[in-house]
């Protein structure tokens, strides 16, 4: 019941809501599973899970360490370890830098 209703409240809350920057941790992942929207992982794509930004958001995600930055669309739930507020796929946390690592503190915004 309490899921129902927080994700009614979050349906109901404008975009305008998540725009401004907030940062945490973000690791990445690459597994071929279908997502929380339905889709098929893919480690090729600019994706990435958040817990609850709607599907389809566009975040402008900036990695802290070096200032690349790259913008992903939120296409899954997660992630679901603390301090962390983003999961990337491969090739997104390949463009700001961060495979080896595989977590970086980053910052995020809503850009669409």
């Amino acid at each position: 019941m309490a899921i129902a209703v927080l994700a009614t409240a979050l349906a109901m809350t404008p975009l305008t809501a998540f725009a401004q920057t907030t940062c945490g941790g973000a690791s990445w992942y690459s597994a071929g599973s279908r997502t929380a929207s339905g889709e098929r992982m893919s480690a090729g794509n600019f994706t990435a899970a958040h817990k609850y930004l709607p599907f389809g958001s566009r975040v402008k995600v900036t990695n802290r360490n070096n200032g690349k930055t790259v913008v992903v669309r939120i296409n899954d739930r997660g992630p679901f370890i603390h301090g962390r507020v983003l999961d990337l796929s491969k090739a997104a946390a390949a463009d700001i830098g961060m495979v080896s690592s595989g977590t970086a503190k980053v910052c995020y915004e809503l850009v669409g």
